[in-house]
């Protein structure tokens, strides 16, 4: 029996990986140990209740008022304890978090081979996404193992100079994970806490969904962003706006001084939603405003157009697709795009079209192949 350790912090990466553990946990060819650094503590557990997953080791690194280097230097040290005492035969991490970065690094110092889930994601641009394209950058010379969601990835990853055979074109485990919350909900359609009875209800009144959490929109993005929805409640005082407000303070502040003083009804400012109640919202929703990745990635399989307000992405398969559409943080823009689909429905149509670059919820199982591979486990019995 192989041991895989699995170490992740936040919710998006637990989202991702959550498909992974389940599959590693049920071959009995590997005994699997998850390790949650807590970046994102409430939302992380959040996403272990939706899944039924328990951490077997909690690092719980998270302070006051951390600087990144702060939590980069607990991360490594705290890490590199954890890989000591456990001893893993392969180290899986994911995506381009801090604690993305740091495991890879205490994988290399203690000779542990680092499999990275979705590998490959580039902008080009070290300042944007900040500090998530370093991040991935950096654990990429790292990494032996690259598990890469489209052809575009690999394509990066062999500009680095990544040997071919180390890499695996597998889709993203977002959409297994997506399957897996839909199936769910429809069996036991989840509560939406903070929204007025019956808005989350099918028949309900058009609503546009709205996430936005990255620090390269801190200060003036997050308040042009903020004043584009007041002025898109304004002109469509019928359709309703739904933010689940991101619990950091440089998020919370310009939400709170904008859009809770524009005195629209039709605003919905509510606490950050569980992942199911959140899936939830992106299968009911019309149209999603977003800074996240993972809606990107998610979305074009609920056939929702994502309007996405960054300069950059690394994401680029949905706009290619014509499903997402990069928008910025001017607030012009916001509202100019915003209304288009909710008054056009020739460019709705176009946008909307059920169709997803990233994968077709098999990543899962391409990924612990890979893995029994290269740690020369043997098939599974069929008996």
């Amino acid at each position: 029996m192989s041991k895989v350790s699995i170490i992740f912090g936040t919710r998006p990466e637990a989202i991702k990986l959550a498909p992974v553990i389940l599959a590693l946990r049920s071959d009995p060819r590997f005994s699997c140990q998850v390790c949650v650094t807590a970046q994102h503590r409430e939302m992380l557990d959040q996403v272990f209740d939706a899944f039924g997953i328990n951490p077997d080791v909690d690092l719980d690194l998270m302070e006051p008022d951390q600087t990144l280097a702060g939590l980069t230097a607990r991360a490594v040290e705290t890490v590199d304890r954890f890989l000591v005492r456990s001893k893993p035969d392969l180290l899986l991490i994911q995506g381009d978090t801090t604690t993305t970065f740091c495991s890879a690094l205490a994988g290399f110092y203690n000779h542990v081979p680092v499999g990275h889930v979705e590998a490959g994601l580039r902008t080009g641009n070290l300042d944007s996404p900040w500090p998530e394209e370093a991040n991935r950058v950096l654990a990429t010379r790292l990494t032996t193992l690259h598990f890469a969601p489209t052809e575009l990835n690999k394509q990066n990853l062999l500009k680095d100079r990544v040997a071919p055979e180390r890499i695996f074109v597998t889709g993203n485990t977002v959409i297994d994970a997506l399957f897996l919350a839909r199936d769910i909900i429809k069996e036991h359609p989840p509560a939406v806490p903070g929204l007025p009875e019956g808005l989350a209800a099918a028949n309900g009144a058009r609503l546009v969904l709205i996430t936005g959490h990255r620090r390269e929109n801190f200060g003036p993005g997050f308040e042009s962003i903020c004043k584009a929805i007041a002025e898109l409640a304004r002109r469509f005082p019928e359709i309703a706006f739904v933010y689940p407000v991101h619990l950091n303070p440089n998020v919370r502040k310009p939400v709170n001084q904008i859009l809770r003083s524009a005195g629209t009804s039709n605003v919905h400012l509510i606490d950050p939603l569980p992942y199911l109640p959140f899936v939830a919202m992106m299968n009911r929703c019309t149209v999603i405003l977003s800074d996240s990745g993972g809606v990107q990635e998610e979305a074009p399989s609920l056939g929702k157009p994502v309007l996405v307000m960054r300069d950059t992405t690394e994401r680029p398969e949905a706009v290619i697709a014509g499903t997402v559409k990069l928008v910025g943080t001017d607030e012009g823009k916001i509202v100019e795009e915003t209304s288009k689909l909710l008054t056009d429905k020739a460019v709705y149509d176009e946008m909307a079209r059920a169709h997803n670059p990233y994968g077709d919820g098999k990543a899962t199982g391409r990924i612990v192949t890979a893995c029994a591979e290269f740690l020369g486990v043997s098939p599974p019995s069929n008996k």
